[in-house]
């Protein structure tokens, strides 16, 4: 039976007495002014001031949150939630519940999330830090726009509104700051619309320092992001190395290269082989943190997953893994022929490394291959 109440408002809150009282009252205003069926759930996450007391003196529902951290109490109110939508923002009076109007059209509209952006509505005077304005804020929203291609200008705007069915499509699990990231990546990956409205954000009304902490905060977000495009982190830099580390061994092998005075040899050579080593072990952390993601509901299933169980199987990587070890052995026993030949005497080190170590690499490669075709396919039991 679908809830007759259309719109909850959450707010976090932790020792907010100054501004919590303000924050329910313009909420409030909206739902009466509006004549929007709604609720106001205070998520209290340990309050140790009044707020509580506010709360319920203003008729909100107070639902108290146990476990520590922003994005646990905002799970915890989102789940008390009886809206059809939902509208959370901070209790320090920095967003203007009176003004929510834009949000609920878009998700009237059909929309999944609805972010505020705060560059294109406008910061007031003192309401954000220079460093979150200029470096913090733009540097992650472009982070994430690169990686999960969302076309969002503001990543941490903590004013948004959101479906219920939506919410529980994301399957949220970060129980910090950087929860704020994870609903809007969620959301892409799930294939949830979004769209976003201008919004202001005013200087808040505390006398106390805010609760969000620059650089721990801020590399939550930023950790976050990147163990979330596992692609960006280990995929590109694999293939990046692997690719000039074959192509640069393969002209090493073939005789050395000079450059101005500068003579790359074999010695060079063990270095531009140890980059296809390095790079290969990127794309195992590629897929085995895909995998891992996923059968763990940390990450969707997608297209791309399903495939890489198609190109990746235990038998290809065996025969792969085997056909390296056996031109490594191959390789050794031509070196060790050339070295007969010399009745085990002194060698060439120039020509002779230009055996040995392929033959080593190949070997060490192979062996790697067959050990992750055998952990992958593991870990694939399901498949």
């Amino acid at each position: 039976m679908e809830s007759k109440i259309e719109l909850s408002i959450v707010m976090p809150c932790l020792n907010e007495e100054e501004t919590l009282a303000i924050c329910i009252s313009k909420a409030q205003g909206f739902l009466s002014s509006h004549t929007v069926s709604g609720e106001i759930i205070i998520a209290d996450n340990g309050s140790t001031d009044n707020s509580i007391s506010i709360a319920k003196e203003l008729n909100a529902t107070v639902i108290h949150v146990n476990e520590k951290g922003y994005g646990n109490a905002l799970k915890g109110g989102i789940k008390a939630a009886q809206g059809k939508y939902i509208i959370m923002a901070d209790a320090d009076d920095s967003y203007d519940f009176e003004q929510l109007m834009p949000f609920l059209e878009k998700l009237r509209e059909g929309f999944d999330l609805v972010m505020g952006n705060r560059f294109k509505g406008g910061i007031k005077k003192g309401a954000m830090p220079f460093i979150h304005r200029y470096l913090g804020n733009p540097v992650l929203s472009f982070i994430g726009r690169l990686f999960f291609k969302i076309k969002i200008g503001d990543f941490h705007c903590g004013l948004r509104g959101f479906s219920k069915e939506a919410y529980n499509k994301m399957k949220l699990k970060t129980t910090g700051m950087e929860f704020a990231s994870e609903m809007i990546v969620k959301s892409k990956l799930n294939n949830l619309s979004i769209t976003e409205v201008p919004t202001i954000l005013h200087k808040d009304g505390r006398t106390r320092p805010p609760h969000l902490n620059t650089w721990p905060d801020g590399w939550r977000h930023l950790r976050f992001l990147t163990l979330y495009s596992p692609k960006w982190l280990f995929l590109y830099p694999s293939l990046l190395l692997m690719i000039i580390g074959a192509i640069t061994s393969i002209a090493l092998i073939i005789k050395p290269i000079s450059v101005g005075n500068i003579t790359l040899d074999v010695h060079t050579l063990l270095y531009t082989a140890s980059m296809i080593l390095i790079g290969f072990q990127f794309f195992v952390f590629y897929a085995l943190t895909k995998v891992f993601a996923v059968e763990n509901e940390l990450l969707p299933k997608s297209n791309r997953y399903q495939n890489l169980f198609k190109h990746i199987t235990l038998e290809k990587g065996l025969v792969f893994g085997f056909l390296l070890v056996l031109i490594g052995i191959i390789l050794s026993v031509k070196g060790f022929s050339d070295w007969n030949a010399a009745n085990f005497g002194n060698l060439n080190p120039s020509n002779t490394l230009r055996t040995i170590i392929p033959a080593i690499f190949t070997m060490l490669l192979g062996i790697q291959v067959i050990l992750f075709s055998l952990f992958f396919s593991i870990l694939g039991l399901k498949k």
